[in-house]
């Protein structure tokens, strides 16, 4: 039985085609384009890109003019300026270029959600769109296609593409055949006529096809599979299978895919922030709307800001709960962008704004009516909001009680705006607890009249106090699975390294089997009343040493 017959058996037990539709943009001189657009001096003569490859120096990259004159790639250098005396030559900075290009990717996600960069072969020059259910707001498939393409080409990109049903018939069209859109039932037509090369298979295995005579694809499909992976891999016969749809090929999509998101484009760019503001304003009352018929709010809410010159400029603001308050919203973007009005920047306008929310969940409609209870715990929230989008979440605090009987470590400080992340510790409120905890014990000097005794006087910081009257003790001991731990005062940020976060001191590692404390609380002569403990026990024939822990009013 032939390859093409396995296929179409393998067909028949896996379903129908996927309904899926991808479009790729192959950009083929998408680094001399790129660098003449950011330095328009290169366009007045022929440009080429060189790197050092087996210890020469060789073309990389040529533009268009440059392959009219015969050069090419892999090319060495000397011999390119001997054909072509007035050649412009630079040597190519790949992760310069693979970053320049993936922002260049998120600028595309104005015309689908879902966009990828295909690094199979290069780190750039290949796009992929999921645009599933998105063509119709083009006026179609063929209309997008026509749409995206005339974009890139009036920004100077030289580009050619095509949709089809799978990523790998969509790039094989886009490589090998002209521009076209290719429906689900002519996808075994047009991919049997390309050449092998279509199917993103390496330099080797298509010199291998080559020299069997194996041409096109058509051809490919019509020998034994068995034989063709044992002697090119089972990566080609995967290829082949992705590309007519019998295995599902997944992209990885730069931006992450928001469900719920409303945006705006205008005919004409726009470029002060004001109107960038009153433009979210507008969206977030869309959203809530959105959200409200669907009975969620959403915590996190990101503005994508899509710039002319293909650059996305994305900012994002968080809440402590859930809303869906356009009013709320739009402030919090609004004191966000104080703290960036520096680093703004719409370059030559903006065409496209995009206000998508995430961490979403339930939000049951607010009691407005006479039993309503408004204990100010919303408007708090919000002000607390409001505080961190301006200040920064490490400037706006609150403590989180934890489950520990060490002092210091039974409560940190957590950003106002973090969630509460499932059900919380209680303290226990019958404790008597003072009201300033020093964050280190200090070291006091203690007289008592008996070992076990009640101190009678303290040295503190070179100051003596006479103690009148003390109660306790009250003994607690450490948890024993806290064992090499650090005191951490502070939550760090999600995305911000433990050990650059703020108020860390860098204490010793906490040994649990060391710590037995009997806490007093004592008062001198004026009324002064401090939280002191011992350090260990006299019974175990150690020398307990004293400390100072906290103040109370």
């Amino acid at each position: 039985m032939d390859l093409r017959q396995l296929t179409l058996d393998a067909g028949t037990h896996t379903g129908s085609r996927p309904e899926r539709r991808f479009l790729v943009l192959f950009l083929p001189s998408w680094a001399t384009d790129y660098l003449k657009r950011v330095d328009p001096r290169l366009a007045a003569a022929p440009l080429a890109l060189y790197e050092r490859i087996k210890g020469g120096l060789r073309l990389a990259a040529v533009d268009a003019a440059a392959a009219r004159a015969g050069l090419s790639v892999g090319q060495n250098l000397a011999d390119a300026r001997a054909m072509l005396p007035d050649l412009v030559v630079r040597e190519m900075e790949r992760p310069l270029l693979e970053a320049a290009f993936a922002d260049f990717a998120d600028w595309h996600s104005n015309a689908s959600p879902l966009v990828a960069v295909m690094t199979d072969l290069a780190g750039f020059g290949d796009l992929v769109l999921d645009i599933t259910g998105v063509a119709h707001l083009f006026g179609g498939e063929r209309a997008m296609l026509r749409s995206l393409l005339t974009r890139l080409r009036d920004l100077g990109y030289t580009v050619a593409g095509a949709v089809a049903p799978t990523i790998g018939a969509a790039w094989a069209v886009s490589h090998f055949a002209r521009s076209q859109v290719v429906e689900a039932g002519d996808l075994d037509a047009v991919l049997d006529t390309l050449p092998v090369a279509a199917l993103r298979l390496d330099p080797a295995q298509i010199a291998g096809l080559t020299q069997m005579g194996l041409k096109s694809i058509g051809q490919l499909r019509q020998r034994e599979r068995k034989p063709l992976q044992a002697r090119f891999g089972l990566s080609l016969l995967t290829r082949i299978d992705q590309a007519y749809g019998l295995v599902e090929e997944r992209m990885t999509p730069r931006l992450p895919v928001a469900e719920r998101y409303a945006e705006r484009r205008f005919a004409d760019p726009i470029g002060l922030m004001d109107d960038v503001l009153m433009t979210t304003h507008d969206l977030a009352i869309q959203l809530g709307i959105r959200l409200e018929a669907e009975g969620l709010g959403a915590q996190a809410f990101h503005l994508l800001l899509y710039r002319v010159d293909h650059k996305v400029m994305a900012l994002s603001v968080n809440s402590a709960r859930l809303t869906r308050d356009p009013e709320h919203i739009g402030k919090l973007f609004s004191n966000r962008s104080e703290r960036l009005e520096g680093e703004y920047d719409a370059g030559f306008g903006i065409d496209m704004i995009r206000l998508a929310v995430s961490s979403v969940g339930e939000l049951d409609a607010a009691q407005l009516g006479v039993f309503a209870v408004d204990d100010g715990a919303a408007d708090l929230d919000q002000l607390q909001d409001r505080m961190s989008s301006r200040l920064g979440s490490l400037a706006v605090l609150r403590t989180q009680f934890q489950a520990s009987h060490i002092p210091e470590r039974a409560a940190r400080l957590v950003p106002a705006i973090a969630g509460s992340g499932g059900e919380q510790y209680q303290a226990r409120p019958d404790l008597q607890r003072p009201l300033r905890l020093l964050p280190v014990p200090e070291p006091i000097a203690i007289n008592a009249e008996v070992p076990d005794g009640l101190p009678a006087s303290m040295i503190w910081r070179r100051v003596s106090y006479k103690l009148i009257r003390a109660s306790g003790p009250e003994r607690l001991g450490a948890e024993w699975w806290r064992t090499g731990q650090r005191l951490q005062l502070v939550s760090p940020e999600p995305h911000r390294k433990p050990d650059s976060a703020p108020y860390t001191p860098n204490l010793v590692l906490f040994n649990p089997e060391a710590v037995t404390r009997d806490y007093y609380v004592a008062e001198d002569g004026e009324g002064r009343r401090f939280w002191i403990f011992r350090d260990g026990l006299y019974a175990l024939g150690l020398t307990p040493t004293w400390y100072l822990h906290g103040f109370f009013a």
